[in-house]
C-alpha cells in the first residue's frame, strides 16, 4: 500500500521507552515500510512485507518483536528463547543484533547471536544463562538443537529476514524444520526485498492470514539511485576500475569470484588506494575486522563477492561498482542496495565488456533499470563526474596490531618494573621520580665498591689453608686398604686354589700330544679324517682359530685326551676312497684353496712332495 504521509513512531503506537531511545539516536520519523507494517504487527498479526534493500525493514520487525514480548511477559528460562530471528548470513545477523541491542537494553531484554564460523562455547553459555531473543542462521541453530543446547517450544515471535536469499542458498528445508519446532499460535513476520523462489510455500504453510505490504521506491519519498552502464574493453578495465574507486567517498566493488576479489584488493593497495576484501574464504574474525576498517573510515574501498550483497549496512556509501556483472537481476538489486540507504543518495556503476552486452541488457530489463550504455576509456569525463576530486594516495601499509616485541625489549620492560634495590634512592614525597638515565645513585656494575672482588675476600680462606679439615692421608679412623685384617688377601685364600695348582686339568704347555703352531705349518699333509670341508672353502680365512672337531680334541672325564691320531708310515701311499676310488690327496685342492694371493702360491711350491715324511709322530 502506498504511503506518502510522514508519521512518527509515537503516532504508530510504539511503546514510549522505545520512542525515547529512537529519539536519542535521532530517529523520529518512520520510513514507508515501517509506517506500513507497524500498525498490523504491533497488534500481533502475521505480516508479509516487501521493501527495497536499505528501506528500514530491520527496525520495522524489531519494534514489533520487542512490543510483543513486553505485552506478554514471562520468566526467562535456560535454553528456551522467547523470540527467534532467522536470516541467511553472519554479517546480516550481526547487523540485526547491532540494531536491536540498544532497544533491548532499554527494555531489559537479553539477545544472543548464533551462527557458524565461531566457537560453540560462548553461544552455549549465553543460552544456558537464558536469553529472550535469538538471532540465528539455520545451520548452527540446528546443530545446537540436536545437541540439546536449545529448545524452541517457548518461542512467541518468529521473524524470517531475507527469506528469498535463504531459499537461494538452500536453507528452506532447514527453515521448515525449525518452524515446525515453534508453537503454532505464535506471531510470524516475513520480510524480504523480493517475495519469490519458494517463499510462497512458507507463506501458505506457516503464516496465518498474513497482511501483505509492498513498498516500491516510486511509492516512497526516498531519492532514486543513479544507474550508469559503461562499456569497456578488456585492456582498459583495470585502469577504469582504479579511477572510479579513487575518489574521496566510500566505494563497495563487487566481483563474481573470490579470486577476483583478492587480486583486485592487492592491485588497489599496491596503487595507493587502501582496500580490504570480504568473501567466503575468510574467517569470521577477519571478515569482522575488515568490515570494521571500512565502516570506521580506515579504508575507502571494500572489495566483496555476493556474500556481502545482503547484510552489510554502512552509512555514507557513495558508490557501488559492479566490476563483474551479477548473474541475475535479484543479485543486482541487493548489490545496489548497499548505497542510498535510509534516505541518502547513491550512484551505481556497472562495467560490461563487449561480450557481456547482451546478458547485461537482459539483466537490467528484469531489474527494472533504465540505463544507457556508454563506451568509456581511462580519463573519460563521465568517470571524473562520478568520482569527483581524487583522494591522496597512501602507500604505507595499514598495521592492524603492534609489532611483536623481541626478547630483549621484554626483558628491559620487566627489569623496569622490578622494585628498586636497597641502595637506590626512593622518589620524594611530592611525587617527583627521577628519570632512569639520571639515576646517579645507582652505580655501574664495575663501580660497586661495596661488593668486594672474589680475590679480595679475606674472610673466606683458601682451600689449601683450611686446617680444620684433615688431609685424606691423616685420617686414622679409617684404615688403609692394606691394613684390613678381616678381609684376607687374594693370595692367602686357601679355600680357592690357584689356577696353577689345579691338578685335574693339565696346563696348556704340558700337552705333548698336540703340536705347536710352527709344526703344524710345516706339516702340509691333508687330513684324512674329520668332516668334509664346505664347498666355499676358497674364501679368506678368519682371524680366529677354528675349533677342531676331530677325535684329538675330545677330553675325557679325567682330563686326558683320547687315543692320539694314528700316524701313517713313511712312504705309504695315500688311501683311496672305497666309493669313488679317488686318492685322498685330491682334497688338498679344496684345503689349499682357502689361502689366496701370490704368497700362498709360493708357499705351496716350496712344500715337499712327501708331506707325511716330515709330519711328527705322536707318542701313544
Amino acid at each position: 500500500m502506498p504511503t506518502h504521509a510522514i508519521k512518527t513512531f509515537a503516532d504508530l503506537g510504539v511503546p514510549d521507552a522505545l520512542v525515547e531511545r529512537l529519539e536519542h539516536e535521532g530517529i523520529v520519523e518512520a520510513f514507508p515500510i515501517q509506517a506500513a507494517t507497524l500498525p498490523d504487527s504491533l497488534q500481533g498479526r502475521d505480516v508479509l512485507g516487501r521493501g527495497q534493500t536499505g528501506s528500514g525493514k530491520t527496525l520495522a520487525f524489531a519494534l514489533a518483536l520487542i512490543n510483543t514480548l513486553l505485552e506478554a511477559p514471562s520468566p526467562r528460562e535456560s535454553l528456551s528463547p522467547r523470540a527467534l530471528i532467522l536470516l541467511p548470513t553472519r554479517e546480516l545477523a550481526q547487523q540485526v543484533a547491532d540494531v536491536i541491542a540498544p532497544l533491548a537494553k532499554v527494555t531489559r531484554l537479553r539477545i544472543s547471536t548464533v551462527y557458524g564460523g565461531v566457537g560453540y562455547g560462548p553461544q552455549i553459555n549465553a543460552l544456558r544463562n537464558g536469553v529472550d531473543i535469538v538471532i540465528a542462521c539455520p545451520g548452527r541453530l540446528e546443530d545446537l538443537i540436536e545437541n540439546g543446547q536449545c529448545r524452541l517450544d517457548a518461542v512467541q515471535v518468529t521473524v524470517l529476514d531475507e527469506a528469498d536469499h535463504m531459499a537461494d542458498l538452500g536453507f528452506l528445508p532447514a527453515v521448515k524444520r525449525l518452524l515446525d519446532l515453534t508453537p503454532e499460535g505464535g506471531q510470524r513476520l516475513l520480510f524480504s526485498a523480493t517475495l519469490d523462489n519458494g517463499v510462497d510455500q512458507i507463506v501458505r504453510k506457516y503464516l496465518n492470514n498474513p497482511v501483505t505490504h509492498a513498498v516500491d521506491p516510486k511509492d516512497s519519498d526516498m531519492p532514486v539511485m543513479e544507474h550508469h552502464l559503461f562499456s569497456v574493453s578488456g585492456g582498459d578495465k583495470a585502469e577504469v576500475v582504479r579511477q572510479l574507486v579513487s575518489g574521496n567517498g566510500r566505494t563497495v566493488a563487487f566481483t563474481r569470484t573470490k579470486h577476483g576479489a583478492k587480486n583486485l584488493t592487492r592491485r588497489l593497495n599496491e596503487s595507493g588506494i587502501p582496500s580490504v576484501e570480504l568473501h567466503g574464504d575468510l574467517s569470521q574474525a577477519v571478515r569482522t575486522k575488515n568490515l570494521a576498517k571500512f565502516s570506521g573510515g580506515r579504508v575507502r574501498v571494500l572489495v566483496a563477492t555476493d556474500v556481502a550483497a545482503r547484510g552489510i549496512h554502512v552509512d555514507d556509501v557513495a558508490l557501488v561498482l559492479h566490476v563483474d556483472p551479477p548473474a541475475e537481476h535479484k543479485a543486482y538489486v541487493h548489490r545496489s542496495g548497499r548505497t542510498a540507504r535510509a534516505g541518502a543518495t547513491g550512484i551505481v556503476v556497472t562495467l560490461s565488456t563487449p561480450q557481456q552486452h547482451g546478458s547485461v541488457k537482459s539483466l537490467m530489463k528484469l531489474a527494472g533499470i533504465k540505463a544507457v550504455m556508454r563506451p568509456v576509456k581511462p580519463g573519460h569525463e563521465a568517470i571524473e563526474q562520478i568520482t569527483g576530486p581524487r583522494a591522496e594516495l597512501i602507500h604505507t601499509p595499514i598495521v592492524d596490531e603492534p609489532v611483536a616485541r623481541n626478547r630483549s625489549s621484554r626483558e628491559r620492560e620487566s627489569r623496569d618494573r622490578r622494585p628498586p634495590s636497597r641502595g637506590a634512592s626512593r622518589p620524594s614525597r611530592d611525587g617527583a621520580r627521577p628519570v632512569r638515565s639520571e639515576r646517579s645513585e645507582r652505580p655501574v656494575r664495575s663501580e660497586r665498591s661495596e661488593r668486594p672482588v672474589r680475590s679480595e675476600r679475606s674472610e673466606r680462606p683458601v682451600r689449601s689453608e683450611r686446617s680444620e679439615r684433615p688431609v685424606r692421608s691423616e685420617r686414622s679412623d679409617r684404615p688403609v686398604r692394606s691394613e684390613r685384617s678381616d678381609r684376607p688377601v687374594r693370595s692367602e685364600r686357601s679355600d680357592r686354589p690357584v689356577r696353577s695348582e689345579r691338578s685335574d686339568r693339565p696346563v696348556r704347555s704340558e700337552r705333548s700330544d698336540r703340536p705347536t703352531r710352527t709344526q703344524r705349518d710345516d706339516s702340509a699333509s691333508p687330513r684324512t679324517r674329520g668332516p668334509k670341508k664346505s664347498p666355499h672353502a676358497g674364501s679368506a680365512p678368519k682371524a680366529k682359530k677354528p675349533h677342531r672337531k676331530g677325535a684329538s680334541s675330545r677330553v675325557t672325564a679325567a682330563g686326558d685326551r683320547d687315543e692320539a691320531r694314528p700316524v701313517r708310515a713313511a712312504g705309504a701311499k695315500p688311501s683311496r676312497s672305497k666309493k669313488t676310488g679317488v686318492a685322498s690327496s685330491a682334497r688338498t685342492k679344496s684345503t689349499s684353496s682357502r689361502s689366496s694371493g701370490p704368497k700362498a702360491g709360493a708357499k705351496k711350491a716350496a712344500r715337499p712332495k712327501s708331506r707325511a715324511a716330515k709330519r711328527p709322530t705322536r707318542a701313544h
